[in-house]
């Protein structure tokens, strides 16, 4: 029988003995942990990524505990608190595994507890200031460079002191340690961007040329290093049901639970400087490419990911596995990846794209997780231009089909068009500007689809010009089901 749902004990230091034999548990002594990470964006994906990789390295080196820098307040801190910032992961593969983090040692609020943030900032036992704030977090434009004229921006340009976004806190964070006379921290950005390093350096340097501070920008231009990163691991949002699962099967009662597939791949790029964590130790990939990793990745897993929820979400389907066992959308799907998007990647030793390939489709239909296609169908506006458009940008310009392509950008339009009828909200920072878009289209291609190709925030005006790409585009947006034979 399953125990009463207040029967097993919260999760804590004191009751970590009480765990059912197979939970793995930290193995290293957390009050001799110090912080030397802050991480902006706490969420399920780094707690279950990142953090997992600093947990197996504190047994050897305590020095990289993690200082959670909460955003956006999600409740997260107050759980995380009751439970002395312990979680469990349940690893939901063929082989279930449950794991106890313990290499959170405190989170803080931006909104709040900004001084204490600027304390960790500003700690010389800090090296890593990573972050996983999504795609949006980085307010760029439809180039891939900080957008000046965000309100979010515009406002901590205004008030430079009391950041509200990621940008604002790097660039006041780094001000403060050159002003103390410190080496600076390291920014590593564990966002799904392409040269995701080179975009958060980019856009840093342009906010404090915006701030007017040139000794600033000279100094982060000549001291500062900005890696870039792929992370891969599918990682679905928790449910109660998780909750009630962890309890039952570990006898520990854990209300922040992660879930995710035994998957975990880090690669980051050989730049972290001196003094920096041995992750090599604990299995990350240290390479000198890492744009080969990062476009398979976005391309291939993401690219693949945003098609079966675009189109299964459309077609009836409610999970990534529904999709995988609707056979004509998973053969597009698997021939969209070798046949049009290998061709735009570029090879380095180690990578094998159609094993890469055949392990995706396997990890895709995985029957102990079940990854809800509406979540990876959010922030459509902020996602596609990486995982679909940059794909299709390189075909057209190689002269290769691009009709698989489309099937996702069309499927989404009418996503778009459903959700606005039926006064749905979309999970996108573009929510108003296509939601007023889907509440005007009357299904004609002709008269809907310009509409949406003037969102320059998603597509540019080069591509929205090439006959090519309309001529699909007219075709997809009239039946994209049609292109998945």
């Amino acid at each position: 029988m399953s125990p009463n749902p207040a029967s097993a004990p919260r999760l804590s230091t004191q009751t970590l003995s009480q765990a059912k034999p197979g939970v793995v548990l930290p193995k290293y002594d957390r009050s001799k942990v110090t912080v030397g990470i802050v991480h902006f964006g706490p969420g399920a994906f780094h707690r279950g990524h990142q953090a997992c990789y600093y947990d197996s390295l504190l047994p050897k080196d305590p020095r990289w505990g993690v200082c959670g820098a909460e955003l956006m307040p999600n409740g997260l801190m107050e759980n995380a608190a009751v439970q002395d910032n312990l979680y469990m992961v349940a690893e939901l593969d063929a082989q279930i595994r449950y794991r106890v983090v313990g290499s959170h040692i405190e989170y803080l609020k931006a909104h709040g507890q900004a001084d204490k943030i600027f304390a960790r900032l500003n700690d010389p036992r800090v090296k890593l200031v990573t972050s996983t704030v999504t795609e949006k977090g980085y307010y760029l434009d439809g180039k891939g460079e900080l957008d000046l004229d965000n309100p979010a921006i515009k406002a901590d340009l205004e008030h430079p002191t009391t950041p509200g976004t990621l940008i604002g806190w790097i660039t006041e964070g780094l001000a403060r340690r050159k002003a103390a006379g410190m080496v600076p921290f390291v920014p590593v950005s564990c966002d799904n961007m392409v040269m995701n390093g080179h975009k958060l350096h980019g856009a840093v340097l342009k906010f404090a040329a915006a701030r007017g501070d040139k000794d600033l920008l000279a100094w982060i231009t000549d001291k500062v290093t900005f890696p870039s990163t792929m992370v891969d691991s599918i990682t679905p949002a928790a449910t109660p049901e998780l909750v009630e699962r962890i309890e039952r099967e570990t006898g520990l009662r854990c209300e922040a639970p992660v879930q995710r597939e035994a998957f975990l791949q880090w690669v980051v790029e050989d730049a972290l400087g001196e003094g920096a964590p041995d992750l090599a130790s604990v299995g990350v990939q240290l390479t000198k490419d890492v744009a080969a990793y990062e476009f398979a990745k976005l391309r291939l897993l993401n690219g693949a990911h945003s098609t079966l929820a675009y189109a299964g979400l459309m077609r009836g389907r409610d999970s990534v596995g529904e999709a995988m066992a609707d056979a004509k959308l998973s053969h597009a799907v698997e021939l969209m990846m070798r046949e049009d998007i290998v061709p735009t990647l570029h090879k380095t030793p180690g990578l094998n794209f159609n094993a890469y390939i055949s392990d995706l489709l396997d990890r895709f239909r995985n029957p102990a997780l079940t990854h809800k296609l509406i979540q990876i169908a959010s922030d459509g506006s902020q996602k596609l231009p990486y995982r679909i458009l940059g794909s299709l940008q390189d075909a057209l310009k190689g002269g290769r089909p691009i009709r698989r392509f489309t099937i996702s950008l069309g499927a989404w339009m009418r996503f778009i068009e459903r959700q606005a009828k039926a006064g749905i909200a979309l999970q996108d920072p573009l929510n108003d500007k296509l939601s007023a878009i889907g509440r005007e289209c009357t299904g004609d291609a002709a008269a809907d689809l310009p509409k949406f190709l003037a969102v320059r925030e998603v597509f540019p005006a080069d591509l929205v010009e090439n006959p090519t790409f309309k001529a699909a585009m007219l075709a997809a947006y009239a039946n994209f089901e049609a292109q998945l034979d």
